[in-house]
């Protein structure tokens, strides 16, 4: 998998060697040339830019990533707008760093979901988040399970839980499922949000947009979206 990490402070930094020591092709960028010195030959690439700087993409690969991860700490305004050029610039999914609430919120405002905070997370646990790249999301327990966000396969669509069978064959439990719907805020704009349907019922009929929220073994969650 092809990753890009913006910012390359510890955080940055541990998170890039961590990655590339579990097989990914990592490109790690930072406005400061000392910092690619120091890991110029230990990940793929290394890339000095000012990523605040839409004109200086030219130089990254952002259409061919697999993910970005902006770990961007020193610099809050930076973090926002590189966040904001990447998300202008490619459909890749993004992984940003958030330093305050108000980060929070204008992440959230931006359609960004997967939003770290490293005081909290430590850049070992999230690298076994993005190598779990088959899955939407993921929140893993320990290095045996994990609760993951997946696709409903196209041979749920228009049954009921009760007439399945395929999901047993995977040995994964069933959470919840997370539906869109149209929501009309107070100035009639329309926007389309996710909401959880709470603890399915047998009779709750599975659709083409649902994702699954399902439990159990790595090995068993790796099975369930490669099969």
């Amino acid at each position: 998998m092809k990753v890009i990490v913006f910012g390359l402070g510890n955080f940055g930094m541990s998170l890039a060697l961590s990655l590339t020591e579990t097989g990914n092709e990592v490109i790690g960028v930072d406005k400061q040339i000392d910092k690619i010195n120091l890991i110029k030959d230990k990940i793929s690439h290394a890339i000095c830019l000012d990523s605040t700087n839409e004109l200086a993409y030219d130089a990254l690969p952002l259409k061919d990533a697999d993910k970005v991860v902006v770990a961007i700490g020193e610099n809050e305004g930076a973090a926002i707008i590189t966040t904001a050029i990447i998300k202008k610039l490619s459909d890749v999914k993004i992984i940003s760093r958030a330093l305050s609430p108000i980060h929070d919120t204008v992440l959230e405002a931006m359609g960004i979901y997967s939003i770290i905070h490293p005081e909290q997370e430590s850049a070992d646990r999230l690298t076994k988040q993005i190598n779990f790249k088959t899955t939407l999301e993921n929140y893993q327990l320990d290095n045996n399970y994990t609760i993951s966000e997946v696709k409903s396969k196209p041979e749920f669509h228009g049954r009921t839980l009760a007439q399945l069978n395929d999901i047993d064959k995977y040995h994964l439990n069933l959470v919840t499922i997370i539906r869109k719907r149209e929501k009309t805020n107070l100035i009639g704009k329309k926007t389309i949000v996710k909401e959880t349907i709470g603890l399915p019922a047998p009779d709750t009929v599975l659709f083409e947009t649902d994702i699954l929220v399902v439990f159990g073994e790595n090995k068993d969650i790796l099975r369930y979206c490669a099969g």
